[in-house]
């Protein structure tokens, strides 16, 4: 079974029907017991990084998020809530699973929010995001917004993340989310 962390981030309902289209039994919660049952977690997320650090922390769910040994994908927010700290909100903590700092993209430098579709590698993926991660050693891929190049696929361990939106990116993010609930992994 494959567990969807439901914290009060955004996109849950469309995470869920990408399930539902993919025929993969699924569960939203945030019972780390129920967690501890799932073979494979989907971290999904929209919104604020602080809000959403809150929700985590109000069901202990960051603390298990940090000790697990399951595979993780974190989508978008979920993504850049892997990592240390982002700028969003003054200076809010992550997670500290990746090591980075997320910075908001330059409004001087073209439209933000990032928001359509965008190529990473051969593919075209479905992006929403002010914030971006650093292209650091953990970065599988990458692509840019307005010259500023960013981590757009990131793995540590058995933690992955994906800035763009696989639930809304057609067959492209189809095959990722396979990938994943295949094998564990996104690359």
């Amino acid at each position: 079974m494959t567990a969807i962390i439901d914290y009060g981030a955004g996109n849950l309902a469309s995470v869920a029907n990408a399930m539902r289209r993919i025929g993969t039994p699924f569960m939203v919660t945030h019972n780390r017991a129920i967690l501890d049952q799932a073979d494979r977690i989907l971290f999904p997320g929209v919104g604020h990084a602080w809000a959403a650090m809150e929700a985590l922390r109000a069901h202990d769910v960051d603390i298990w998020l940090r000790t697990t040994r399951k595979p993780v994908l974190g989508i978008c927010l979920g993504m850049q809530l892997l990592y240390d700290s982002s700028e969003e909100g003054g200076d809010t903590e992550g997670l500290g699973l990746i090591p980075g700092r997320l910075r908001r993209f330059d409004p001087t430098k073209g439209k933000v929010p990032h928001m359509g579709w965008n190529t990473v590698g051969s593919e075209s993926y479905y992006f929403v995001h002010s914030y971006f991660a650093p292209i650091t050693a953990e970065t599988v891929a990458e692509t840019e917004h307005n010259g500023q190049r960013f981590a757009a696929m990131v793995s540590r361990g058995n933690f992955h993340g994906v800035q763009f939106h696989p639930e809304k990116s057609s067959a492209a993010g189809e095959a990722l989310l396979h990938r994943f609930l295949d094998t564990g992994s996104i690359r």
